[in-house]
């Protein structure tokens, strides 16, 4: 692959490209082929070791600037990637397999989106002053210090972004990690951000699996962990970070309802089934994939999604006119694959797709099971594939308790014309991010994450910038100190 965006080496520490072939090489595979475009290698011990030194060593004078001068650097990245979207935006449909329809429009934007909100926000950081009479307390909102961020595969320039704009809003340094399965999308990031002037070891990246997540999050000079992954993972990962007291957040998976009332407006419900289950070919973590549908409109609603699901356009990622892209890598398309063998075997209605879409690539067809119910897997499991199941249901009590029988909590939806019901419903479920009369909505300045089984902490909007800083409080005492003796 011959790209301008391509990015030159494995990593990114101390401001430059490094390269250390010693680490073992990572294909980097375009879903829409399976051909190989590019290798990277996995961080050698003296990788991780160069860039969390990097990192520590930057933090301190990196704190010290003025929140105005930290945000004037990052607002000046939000500029760089929009001016340089489109390529961008190839970049991440090379390591991603998403269309080009769907990276232009969400994935550099939204990091230039975290990037400007966050780099607005850091002048605003203050403390408070407490009055006690004649005395009083103040407060400093302080940086924890040295950040590691873990990405997963689905967005790898937005978790980029989401995680390191409010870490160094707030002062401190980050090594990231992407996910190996798209490891080239940081690396730019990392790159544009010393461009606009940030100092060298603020940000760094560096490439590998599981055994150099590990090296970082158990690394002592680690202060905070936040990773975006499976719950699998995060529980470990948690266990490891609590083991030496760090902060963490995590954003984790879900099995999330979307609950569709009879009073809903179709047209609208089928697009929020659709952007909840197909986009990004359904590898996104906030899936509304349990489709609760109110039985008086149930075939009604079937027959709809059906016809518009016909309506995907599947091919070539790189042809703006395609809508439906392929899966991010043949594991994964084989993963999927497997859950719709358990939906049909366990005898739910399929309603379209079903099977591996004849092309090269890691391509399947959009998915939709019918007469799905509670104890089906694929109703249990998360699939992380444009797999959709449709449930029906009688009453809102009944619907709300089967809605929150899951071990997952990450987002909710409710498509109804009664406001009265929808903000109730919303009330009654255990999810974080929550939608009514839509879905999948995700704009900087709202908070973003779960409940539950789906994470810990949240990203985004002004909630973001407590995880990322702690506040030291000093009492001040103006006149004499009393004591026993």
């Amino acid at each position: 692959m011959t790209h301008p965006a391509q990015p030159t080496a494995s990593h990114f520490i101390n401001g430059e490209y490094v390269e250390d072939t010693a680490g073992t090489p990572i294909p980097v595979i375009y879903a829409a082929t399976g051909e190989q475009i590019a290798t990277v290698h996995a961080a050698t011990p003296a990788i991780v070791e160069k860039a969390l030194a990097s990192g520590k060593a930057a933090q301190k004078a990196w704190a010290k600037m003025s929140g105005t001068e930290r945000g004037r650097i990052l607002r000046r990245a939000a500029d760089i990637i929009r001016e340089r979207n489109h390529e961008l935006s190839v970049l991440e449909t090379y390591d991603t397999g998403k269309p080009m329809q769907e990276t232009l429009a969400v994935d550099a934007t939204s990091g230039a989106d975290a990037l400007e909100y966050f780099g607005g926000l850091a002048g605003s950081l203050t403390g408070e002053h407490i009055p006690l009479g004649e005395d009083w307390v103040y407060t400093i909102r302080e940086a924890l210090g040295l950040c590691v961020g873990i990405g997963a595969w689905n967005y790898p320039t937005q978790i980029a972004c989401w995680k390191g704009a409010p870490a160094l809003a707030c002062g401190n340094t980050m090594v990231f990690k992407p996910s190996e399965a798209t490891p080239l999308c940081a690396l730019k990031v990392a790159e544009i951000l010393h461009e606009a002037g940030l100092p060298a070891g603020v940000y760094n990246v560096v490439q590998g699996m599981g055994e150099v997540g590990a090296a970082l999050v158990t690394d002592p000079r680690v202060d905070k962990v936040s990773l975006t992954g499976s719950v699998p993972t995060g529980k470990k990962v948690y266990a490891a970070a609590a083991a030496d007291m760090k902060h963490v957040t995590m954003e984790l998976g879900g099995k999330s309802p979307m609950i569709v009332f009879d009073d809903a407006d179709i047209e609208n419900a089928v697009g929020g089934a659709i952007n909840g289950n197909f986009y990004s070919s359904g590898q996104v973590c906030s899936n509304g994939t349990r489709v609760f549908v109110q039985k008086g409109i149930k075939e009604k609603f079937l027959a709809r999604l059906a016809e518009r699901t016909g309506n995907a356009v599947i091919g070539d990622p790189m042809d703006e006119a395609t809508s439906f892209g392929p899966m991010v890598n043949e594991n994964q398309m084989n993963i999927v694959l497997g859950y719709i063998e358990k939906g049909k075997a366990e005898g739910a209605r399929l309603i379209c797709g079903g099977a591996r879409c004849d092309m090269p690539g890691w391509y399947l067809q959009p998915t939709v099971f019918a007469d799905v119910t509670d104890d089906m897997t694929i109703a249990r499991e998360e699939i992380f594939g444009p797999v959709m199941s449709v449930l029906d249901f009688e009453t809102e009590e009944e619907v709300v308790a089967r809605a929150n029988d899951t071990e997952f909590g990450l987002s909710a939806g409710v498509f109804t014309r009664d406001f009265t019901r929808a903000h109730r419903v919303i009330g009654n479920l255990e999810a974080g991010s929550c939608f009514i009369n839509s879905y999948n909505d995700a704009p900087v300045e709202a908070p973003f994450g779960g409940v539950k089984a789906s994470g810990v902490g949240r990203e985004n909007s002004k909630e973001a910038i407590k995880h990322f800083s702690q506040v030291k409080s000093v009492y001040v005492r103006m006149g004499d100190v009393e004591a026993a003796f």
